[in-house]
């Protein structure tokens, strides 16, 4: 099988991915866009049953109307995973956001566990009630979006793309400002997802402002100009 990359070049390595494998474009792709916000997506099923399920193939997709993507992917014989499945019946969901310390049940979520087991009464987490979907969260979540399914975009016979409507938002306390609405980081301690068996700790943060366009261009004269 052809590896899809092109000859060594000065400039690094190319590769053509219409000549490679799924597997391959799995590894560049989640190992190269990092690090990617994890959702631990709460639903319901239709016999009551809490499911769980880590997403990293997620992120915020716009604010006016408050949209998320999720990125979905089914079982190797193309049937639906539960979060699937039990989206499409109830059009709900809630996203928990992961920091440090539900890192550890996050993980645990994505073990194969039967449709009629739940991962939250499985592991012992403890979940709250939410105010707009019958779908709970978790209650050591720092926080949770409750989210309405707005469309999904079927790509193939393993891939979905759900875009959901927040429809509110549950902080724990010490975690926002609520008069400015800023978020705490050094208290919110967010985790990423790398690659594998690899995650990331947010804790080594910086500011950099957004500069005018002049601002850009008297810096790049001052760096050009002769001595």
């Amino acid at each position: 099988m052809s590896s899809g990359m092109s000859p060594a070049a000065s400039d690094g390595l190319a590769f053509d991915f219409a000549r490679l494998d799924t597997t391959a474009r799995y590894k560049l792709m989640s190992g190269v866009i990092v690090p990617r916000p994890i959702a631990l997506v709460t639903t319901m099923s239709e016999e009551g049953v809490v499911n769980a399920a880590p997403y990293s193939f997620f992120n915020v997709f716009s604010d006016d109307p408050p949209l998320i993507a999720l990125g979905l992917q089914h079982k190797p014989d193309c049937t639906r995973k539960d979060t699937t499945r039990n989206i499409e019946r109830t059009g709900e969901f809630v996203v928990n956001m992961v920091d440090e310390a539900l890192a550890r049940a996050m993980c645990d979520c994505a073990a194969e566990f039967p449709a009629d087991i739940g991962e939250p009464e499985a592991l012992g987490l403890a979940l709250s009630p939410s105010t707009t979907t019958r779908a709970p969260r978790f209650a050591a979540a720092p926080f949770a979006l409750e989210c309405r399914k707005t469309v999904s975009l079927v790509f193939g016979p393993n891939r979905e793309i759900l875009l959901g409507e927040v429809v509110a938002l549950h902080a724990r306390a010490g975690l926002l400002d609520p008069q400015t609405l800023r978020v705490d980081f050094a208290a919110y301690r967010p985790v990423g997802r790398l690659f594998g068996d690899f995650y990331t700790r947010q804790t080594d943060i910086f500011a950099m402002a957004r500069r005018t366009p002049g601002e850009i261009m008297a810096a790049r004269g001052a760096r050009t100009d002769p001595a």
